[in-house]
């Protein structure tokens, strides 16, 4: 829903009603993930996309529908046929799209929701999308880290879903669970959609330099809150990093430990040293490759500055194991020469470390395309 979150909203505040269609189930190879969303204003305007073509047109007929009727449907989409006006997906997988009306009386709380994303407040939003009483299927729970607004329609499903609702948020992950009709664990017949909506991935360059400034909007592309971090005020302005969304005059090791104390640093976050000053670089790698939870630490520097580095954190009694973690020389084999090209190489294996991608050509590969991490 982040995705088409502003569209959304225009309808909402003016009173009118949405088709919206989400993805909340994938099997096998699908082109988008669950959360994935296809917004239909009244005007018929489209905004987002379910499944990147291959069923979009079947998905925009479905939100009008469910406008008319108003009662949400949860709709399933598989291969295709030879049949040129089947619909179906042609890359083999299948996925479940939910689709319901959206308006101020059937989503009250979108609003708030919507300050919620924006301030970085998790939050999730659980949904009914299949009940042996079709009268709570569309109903929703909105769950904040402390506060719940809404039911599904009794407080034993409420406490259930909310626990484990949770839980997912605070993985950041977006899927369906099943219960009883009554909440009742490891039973069927309910399944409500749960969609995680987590404060963006941090990505933290230390570093003022221009292959940085590349880096920023390379990172801010792909969705994280990229902050810029150096000791030199005179290097570090916004003026010099306006794709960062913050930039910060600190030492790295302080900064660094100051955020993770914070809880500021997760799975999820990136953490990339450009410095290219050991008395920078290895302060600042001590603290990161010692973080229990951090999803990659990268490091730019000649193969000759690499052997050099190692032996200086190993002289800092970091173990084998800590520096295994360290991607280093920083980014993959892509020939790159220029910040731009540099920044695209680091973005690659940012990606390819966060869903276990192996960094080769697919034309080189087997298997499934889409990896789940």
């Amino acid at each position: 829903m982040r995705d088409v979150l502003d569209e959304l909203l225009s309808v909402w505040r003016t009173g009118g009603t949405a088709g919206v269609a989400t993805v909340v189930r994938t099997i096998r190879s699908a082109p988008r993930q669950p959360g994935a969303t296809m917004f239909v204003a009244p005007d018929g305007t489209v905004a987002g996309s379910v499944s990147g073509g291959c069923v979009e047109a079947a998905v925009y007929e479905l939100a009008n529908e469910v406008v008319a009727s108003g009662r949400a449907e949860l709709q399933r989409y598989g291969v295709s046929d030879d049949d040129a006006f089947a619909v179906g997906l042609t890359c083999g997988g299948i996925i479940d799209i939910f689709a319901e009306p959206m308006s101020r009386d059937t989503f009250p709380q979108l609003e708030a929701i919507a300050d919620d994303i924006a301030a970085h407040r998790p939050t999730a939003v659980a949904t009914v999308i299949a009940h042996p009483d079709a009268r709570r299927v569309g109903r929703r729970l909105v769950i904040g880290q402390r506060d719940v607004d809404g039911s599904i329609g009794s407080r034993r499903a409420d406490a259930a879903i909310t626990d484990d609702a949770r839980g997912l948020l605070a993985a950041g992950q977006s899927t369906v669970l099943s219960y009883g009709p009554d909440g009742q664990r490891q039973e069927t017949g309910m399944e409500v959609f749960v969609a995680s909506h987590a404060p963006p991935p941090r990505m933290v360059i230390f570093g003022a330099i221009d292959f940085a400034s590349a880096l920023a909007r390379q990172g801010a592309f792909l969705g994280y809150r990229v902050t810029v971090c150096d000791a030199r005020p005179v290097f570090a302005t916004p003026a010099r990093f306006p794709g960062a969304d913050e930039v910060v005059v600190a030492w790295p090791d302080r900064y660094l430990a100051e955020q993770a104390e914070a809880g500021a640093i997760d799975s999820r976050t990136a953490i990339c040293v450009l410095t290219h000053d050991a008395k920078f670089d290895v302060p600042v790698l001590q603290v990161a490759l010692c973080l229990p939870e951090v999803g990659y630490v990268g490091v730019m520097g000649s193969r000759r500055t690499h052997e050099d580095r190692i032996d200086r954190l190993r002289e800092a009694g970091l173990t084998e194991a800590e520096l295994n973690r360290l991607s280093s020389p920083i980014g993959l084999d892509l020939g790159a020469r220029t910040p731009e090209e540099t920044a695209v190489s680091i973005a690659a294996e940012v990606i390819a470390r966060r869903w276990g991608g192996g960094g080769l050509p697919l034309t080189d590969t087997g298997g499934r395309i889409h990896h789940d991490g």
